[in-house]
């Protein structure tokens, strides 16, 4: 009697401040949460990895407390890139020969000659989205097999990021004696998690806010049409402070987390903030509030403007979603709404069983959606083996 095989699905997310690792099993096509660790992150300068060692030391860390809390054993992970993400839209023409029946090896074709495009120095490809089929010269098409046709073009967006900065990324967690079983941008793996089929079909977007990188990414009709880095992160809200209100860094990102709100208004006047360094004075809570709300504008254009160059402002009818530890000062969606005018929520992950309550946060969506992927991996993986082991049975 044979059994169903199970199989340990686990996400690394290697944050500037934190580095977060879960642990999720995979069986009867149920993914359910085993356990997590979290760990303070050394070594990242502005998203970038600076000191290979405390990195892997960091991610160390985090697996060590992640298996001890699912009482089991790691080897692979499913590792997030983030800061150097960015995307474009690239086209691929095939000639079928004669009008025929469009079969999957012309799509395969003519998506394959979309991505040979000509990358910029120190760029490789790390993932790619097919968007739709141009048939005949007739556009909009999403699967064009079986349709009457002598030419197909494929429009595919391509998710990009640095070369140098991967393969220092792979190393890291290769020092840290784990292999790699694939990279994900961070802002696709939190949307995998929180972000629904039927939303993505009404256009929806993402953005996950980091302390040192923030990216966003948009779908439109199940097809994802832009994925990009922004230049604001949780540290310029942090910086900000410190320097608006003259105090130090750890000091203002102390009165972020308890005091700050990315709104002002409803802050009263008379309202005062003790810093914890400053016995002397404490400084105006509406001051602080203003200061955040400044910085949360600037994020939020940026995102605007994003969105305008694919033509998809104002076309987020599924909303628009925020991840990262970043998401939660108070008052984040609320500045979003009036900055975008849709629907803004905190991205939460979707579809594990046994998550727990205290990870039901922003901070966690992306390591969710890394383990998640590792699932989708392993479940891909399991059918071929077992479609091949027909075969061989067939053979026989």
């Amino acid at each position: 009697m044979s059994t169903t095989p199970t199989f340990e699905a686990v996400g690394l997310d290697a944050g500037s401040v934190w580095t977060r690792c879960v642990i999720c099993r995979l069986e009867e096509q149920r993914l359910r949460f085993l356990g997590c660790g979290a760990a303070r992150s050394q070594g990242w300068v502005k998203g970038l990895v600076g000191d290979p060692t405390a990195v892997s030391q960091s991610m160390l860390a985090a697996l060590r407390e992640a298996e001890r809390d699912a009482r089991t054993s790691v080897e692979a992970v499913v590792v997030g890139v983030g800061a150097t993400v960015r995307g474009a839209n690239c086209r691929g023409l095939y000639d079928l020969g004669r009008v025929r029946a469009v079969e999957q090896r012309d799509v395969n074709r003519a998506v394959e000659r979309a991505r040979r495009v000509v990358l910029p120095e120190d760029t490789m490809i790390l993932q790619m989205f097919p968007q739709d089929f141009v048939v005949d010269r007739h556009p909009g098409h999403r699967d064009p097999r079986k349709m009457i046709a002598g030419q197909i073009e494929a429009n595919v967006h391509l998710v990009m990021a640095s070369q140098r900065e991967h393969d220092c990324l792979v190393g890291v967690v290769n020092q840290a004696h784990l292999a790699v079983e694939e990279t994900v941008s961070e802002a696709l793996a939190a949307s995998y998690a929180a972000v629904l089929p039927e939303d993505r079909r009404e256009g929806a977007a993402l953005l996950n806010i980091g302390a040192q990188s923030s990216e966003l990414v948009v779908y439109y009709g199940d097809a994802l049409q832009l994925a990009t880095s922004l230049p604001v992160a949780g540290d310029h809200f942090t910086r900000d402070v410190a320097r608006g209100l003259c105090i130090s860094f750890e000091d203002a990102a102390t009165i972020k987390h308890e005091f700050g709100c990315a709104t002002a208004d409803g802050t009263a006047d008379n309202c005062l903030v003790e810093v914890p360094s400053r016995e002397d004075r404490g400084v105006q809570r509406r001051m602080l509030n203003r200061i955040l709300e400044s910085r949360a504008v600037d994020l939020f254009q940026l995102a605007q403007r994003e969105l305008v160059r694919v033509g998809m402002d104002g076309a987020l009818m599924g909303g628009l979603f925020l991840a990262g530890g970043a998401a939660l000062l108070e008052g984040m969606c609320e500045a979003a709404e009036d900055a975008l005018r849709c629907r803004v929520c905190n991205a939460l992950p979707v579809g594990i069983e046994d998550w727990p309550e205290e990870i039901c946060n922003p901070a966690w969506t992306t390591v969710a959606g890394l383990a998640m992927y590792s699932a989708k991996l392993k479940s891909q993986h399991e059918i071929q083996r077992q479609s091949y082991g027909l075969l061989g049975k067939i053979l026989k």
